[in-house]
């Protein structure tokens, strides 16, 4: 069944809407890897900021894309939003196509191509998801962490020429913590909308949470046991930071927390990860 939010158009505003990232968590889970990579690559190279560029294009491009083809295939009308949103579109676009030419004409071919198919799939797929309104989905929601995390292989390409084998480390460390901290989030937004509704959530994103919290504790175990002490402490860090969030998230005064604090919090956990496992893999 279609909600709402799929069969009717916005109303109109009172002025021409600004497309910028609104998600401040998934910007900065996109941009944390490139300046995170440019440092572990110990050199440096100005395609990164065509990176950089395509990166925030892509990221600011979706929520004009997801209306337009709203309006295309599921509202069969022009929503008064359409104007600014198809010329934030053009925009955003042109800034894209740029940045990925730049990238075409730096980068070796294989690699170009190789994420480039991979970043053209899963755009798709996120535009299909969002048309269907299930952008809420479990599997969504990680398959979107290793995807935005994925600007480390990108920058490690534009650094070095190739991918660094502790890039590919980097980047499995990075996502994995990632994937925990949106599960972790929408548990919490689950639990406001049962503390809201007075009935209780469903259960499954804290259940998922709670998985991957056994994952990176595994991964921390391990890197112990290899000695490698700074990603084991990254890792516990992210263990203990989002166990006590799921903790507190069964307190009624926790969850009427603003999400801006919330955010901060998780912002601030994500930047000492990272900046352990500069160290770690420095």
């Amino acid at each position: 069944m279609q909600t709402l939010a799929q069969t009717i158009p916005p109303k109109a505003s009172s002025g021409s809407k600004v497309y910028f990232p609104r998600e401040h968590g998934a910007t900065a889970m996109l941009l944390t890897p490139i300046f995170s990579v440019a440092i572990l690559a110990r050199t440096w190279h100005w395609s990164e900021l065509a990176v950089l560029a395509a990166a925030f294009a892509a990221m600011s491009a979706k929520d004009p894309a997801v209306l337009m083809m709203r309006q295309r295939f599921v509202w069969k009308r022009t929503s008064p939003e359409s104007p600014s949103a198809a010329a934030w579109l053009l925009a955003w676009s042109a800034v894209l196509i740029a940045s990925v030419w730049i990238l075409f004409a730096s980068w070796p071919h294989q690699h170009f191509l190789a994420m480039g198919a991979g970043i053209a799939v899963f755009g798709c797929v996120a535009i299909l998801v969002n048309l269907k309104n299930r952008q809420r989905s479990t599997l969504f929601q990680i398959a979107s962490a290793a995807a935005l995390t994925s600007t480390s292989l990108a920058t490690c390409i534009s650094a070095t020429g190739s991918i660094a084998p502790w890039c590919w480390w980097f980047w499995a460390l990075i996502a994995m913590q990632a994937s925990a901290g949106i599960l972790v989030v929408h548990a919490r937004l689950d639990a406001r909308i049962g503390l809201r509704k007075a009935a209780a959530s469903s259960g499954q994103f804290r259940r998922a949470a709670q998985a991957f919290l056994g994952l990176l504790l595994c991964a921390a175990v391990t890197a112990l046991i290899l000695r490698h002490a700074w990603i084991a402490l990254a890792l516990a860090l992210a263990v203990v930071g989002y166990g006590y969030d799921l903790r507190r998230q069964k307190k009624s005064d926790s969850l009427q927390m603003p999400l801006k604090t919330v955010g901060l919090q998780a912002l601030t956990l994500s930047t000492l990860y990272s900046a352990l496992l500069i160290a770690g893999l420095w």
